[in-house]
């Protein structure tokens, strides 16, 4: 049967609508218009015009940009996840009520920290003069280049990610039926088979919702590619803003932008498919 629209649900609704046109819609349709504009004299022009999409999508840089973001993005995704399972799953199965609250209350409190401030603390510890060569100079070792390398990003972005990759798969694992983990048990399957065999499938979505931000989070990120990577490899946002400085390209800056939004997208939508798959409805 359907359900009636009553005006009390379109009234609680109406502040999510509202917000959802002012800053995402609206915000869209404006850069979609924008990527058709053309620059003349460093003054934008409103027109419908593809030299901006044909000359983005024709120069190697972009897709080599394009490929290095993607596949950071991805690799930050998986790192993040594999070495946020142990914790969340620590937390879910071996720590008392108490115990847990405290820990969660641990992963929330680097958010109230800047995330430009906890990137230059990396800094500090990765520099050739940092804490970490210094400690390696004691035994004989280093110094080693550790900053401005992709592996200094991928490090930003376990900082960005890795508390809420661990809330996430956290919660799916909290909620996740136990009464499945006892039959395994019973049918004298070992923990490390229960996890991959239980825990994992029955924790699918929960855990492949917490990997989708990971990814959204490290594909659009801008700090750590440059203060921690040094700006090499060149990612998409270091792009954008190496564009809107060159003759003001902001209408190429807005086209470089929509595929970052449209990668995405698809990107989301293919992982909730894959995390849904197969669940009744």
């Amino acid at each position: 049967m359907r359900r009636k629209i009553s005006l009390y649900g379109l009234t609680f609704s109406l502040p999510l609508l509202i917000w959802q046109i002012l800053f995402f819609v609206f915000p869209l349709l404006f850069l979609i218009a924008l990527s058709f504009w053309t620059v003349k004299n460093f003054t934008m022009r409103p027109d419908f015009n593809m030299v901006n999409w044909t000359t983005i999508y024709g120069r190697g840089v972009f897709w080599q940009a394009y490929g290095t973001t993607f596949a950071l993005a991805a690799a930050a995704s998986v790192l993040t996840s594999v070495l946020a399972f142990p914790a969340a799953y620590a937390i879910a199965f071996k720590l008392s009520d108490a115990a847990r609250r405290w820990a969660v209350f641990l992963m929330v409190i680097p958010f109230f920290t800047s995330y430009l401030v906890r990137v230059y603390s990396w800094q500090i510890f990765l520099s050739d003069n940092g804490i970490i060569n210094v400690i390696l100079g004691w035994v004989g070792l280093g110094p080693f280049q550790m900053l401005n390398t992709v592996g200094a990003t991928i490090i930003g972005y376990l900082t960005l990610s890795f508390p809420l990759v661990v809330l996430l798969q956290l919660f799916s694992l909290a909620f996740l039926d136990r009464t499945l983990i006892e039959a395994a048990h019973n049918l004298r399957c070992g923990r490390v088979r229960t996890v991959f065999a239980v825990v994992i499938p029955s924790a699918r979505v929960g855990l492949v919702i917490a990997a989708l931000f990971c990814f959204i989070l490290s594909f659009g990120d801008f700090v750590s590619p440059v203060y921690l990577g040094g700006g090499e490899p060149t990612t998409l946002s270091i792009l954008i803003t190496d564009t809107t400085k060159s003759g003001q390209q902001w209408p190429r800056a807005a086209v470089i932008a929509l595929t970052m939004i449209g990668t995405l997208m698809l990107v989301a939508f293919a992982a909730v498919k894959f995390a849904y798959k197969g669940k009744t409805k």
